[in-house]
């Protein structure tokens, strides 16, 4: 670590006062001024996050009967075009969508099809085309691509994610202790739970309050608004407090990035999709997720102001889900998912990639939606046009042996 410029320390005591861990690497001059100022923003969602319900193919007629009583009803969904809308808990998504300032690309997927959380979640994030083929991940090596210009990066999670870990020092934000033991735990007990009728929705329904809970919990030691006193507000009332608590959590990382020497690179992780039992169509346990994540974004996008001209947000997961719902209600670990491209930096577009439809014969093993674009292209796209890192550095460090994976161009 370097110097401490007064709006460091301003930022630092703000930290401070929530328990928080901020420290950032100095910044070299920018040969481009206007590619200094650009933001890109990664969230990862952990858990396999359920595509077919994030953009819901509503105009597929393979959909509904694929998905039964956990399809996003025609009538309830956000419309994007005449196949594809959004969740209805999407709206501050969709409002950006209406703006050519959101995008969607609905069959994407890493390389890795083993349906492992570890070993996708390994593979998506360190940017390799085999699991633990590297021990850093692609954002940091896309710092060390940077061309000499020194970028600063912020991690945001209770664990420094592995998408920014390697050898270019980076800075690491956790909003305090609000639980205990390992952050895999959930996912393990949902995979050992899911084909039993008992416990895997019992499990689903106690993760899905504690989660309420522990976002609640933030809100009260400071990060957004005091939590509601059991029996004052009931699910609906934990839900709104996830809400305020996601909206304030983005504006203070959008606070972050618009000081003058604040992070360039964000990565936030959101657990909490693995949604085996339980799931829920319109309203219920991924819908209250999908809640938070909108109200995520919609805090950067206040929080950001102008500089949201200059930011590219980019919602991955590790693997979607399956496309045939189970006996539980919910949905078992698929191959692939939609990604979310947002931000006002965003080429007005359609979706990104190709759709392969819904049917049986389309399937990849004849139960994941196919993918049909590779993460690794989505994000050279997006490095290289936004951030300006060199092609040959995308194929060769940043994303090893990919030289054959073509990055998406006109993105950005």
């Amino acid at each position: 670590m370097t110097r401490f410029t007064p709006s460091r320390r301003a930022l630092l005591a703000a930290a401070g006062g929530l328990g928080l861990s901020v420290g950032f690497i100095g910044r070299a001059a920018f040969a481009d001024e206007a590619v200094g100022r650009r933001k890109l923003i990664t969230i990862v969602a952990r858990g396999g996050m359920d595509g077919l319900s994030v953009s819901p193919p509503v105009g597929d007629p393979d959909y509904a009967g694929l998905r039964g009583r956990i399809a996003i009803p025609a009538e309830a969904a956000l419309k994007l075009d005449g196949t594809f809308a959004l969740h209805p808990a999407l709206a501050g998504v969709h409002a950006l969508a209406l703006k050519g300032q959101a995008r969607i690309a609905p069959a994407i997927a890493s390389p890795d099809r083993a349906r492992s959380h570890f070993e996708a979640q390994d593979v998506l994030e360190s940017g390799g085309a085999v699991v633990y083929g590297t021990a850093s991940g692609f954002l940091n090596r896309a710092l060390r691509a940077a061309g000499g210009r020194t970028i600063e990066a912020l991690s945001v999670g209770a664990t420094a994610p592995l998408i920014l870990r390697g050898p270019v020092q980076t800075a690491s934000w956790s909003p305090g202790a609000v639980g205990e033991g390992s952050p895999r735990l959930p996912g393990i007990l949902a995979d050992l739970y899911a084909g039993d009728p008992l416990l895997a929705p019992a499990l689903a329904s106690g993760l899905e309050t504690e989660a309420m809970a522990a976002t609640a919990t933030v809100s009260q030691t400071g990060m957004g608004g005091g939590m509601a006193a059991p029996g004052q507000g009931g699910v609906a009332g934990f839900v709104r407090q996830g809400q305020a608590t996601a909206r304030t959590l983005g504006k203070t990382v959008a606070g972050f990035m618009t000081q003058p020497d604040g992070p360039q690179i964000v990565a936030i992780s959101v657990d909490g999709w693995d949604t085996h039992a339980n799931q829920g169509a319109a309203e219920g346990q991924l819908a209250t997720r999908l809640l938070y994540l909108d109200a995520l974004i919609s805090g950067l996008n206040d929080g950001l102001g102008d500089s949201w001209e200059d930011t590219v947000v980019v919602v991955a997961t590790e693997f979607g889900r399956t496309a045939r719902i189970n006996g539980t209600g919910g949905t078992d670990h698929g191959t692939g998912s939609t990604a979310l491209l947002l931000g006002g930096a965003l080429k007005p577009g359609g979706i990104i990639g190709d759709w392969p439809t819904l049917r049986s014969e389309a399937l990849f093993e004849n139960r994941d939606t196919r993918p049909t674009l590779d993460m690794r292209g989505l994000f050279k796209g997006v490095l290289a046009d936004h951030l300006g890192i060199d092609r040959a550095a995308l194929d060769s460090v940043v994303f090893p042996g990919s030289a054959d994976v073509r990055a998406v161009a006109g993105v950005v």
